[in-house]
């Protein structure tokens, strides 16, 4: 199932409001410059190590790997990623999208039982 369209339209919108959480967050850190290096900065870091870091041939995602990782790898790096976007919502003050990130990123996760099955054995 976490081939299934739907769960692949799913997965990509959790990915784009992720780094659209770590940019907010980083707007409403500071009125300078900073503001501007944060939130534009903390998104591109993260979308290149979403990106870098994968299982070769990962059913649910291209089965490109530029820096091959064990799945349980994988896993621990979305866990961090979705969960500092999660606090990244929380800590900007937004407590309801935070939550509303996690419950989609829940129904996700069940959905694609079998990718998440796949990552544990490779």
């Amino acid at each position: 199932m976490a081939s299934h369209p739907l769960n692949l339209a799913l997965r990509f919108l959790l990915e784009l409001s992720a780094l659209v959480a770590f940019g907010y967050w980083g707007w409403t850190q500071n009125a300078g410059a900073l503001r501007w290096i944060l939130a534009i900065g903390l998104p591109l870091i993260a979308a290149a190590a979403w990106g870098l870091f994968n299982v070769p041939d990962d059913p649910g995602r291209s089965g490109r790997a530029p820096v091959p990782v064990p799945g349980i790898v994988r896993l621990i790096l979305e866990a961090v990623f979705f969960g500092l976007a999660i606090w990244a919502l929380v800590a900007a003050g937004q407590p309801r999208w935070a939550w509303m990130l996690l419950g989609l990123l829940l129904v996700h996760y069940a959905w694609a039982y079998d990718r998440l099955e796949w990552l544990l054995r490779h």
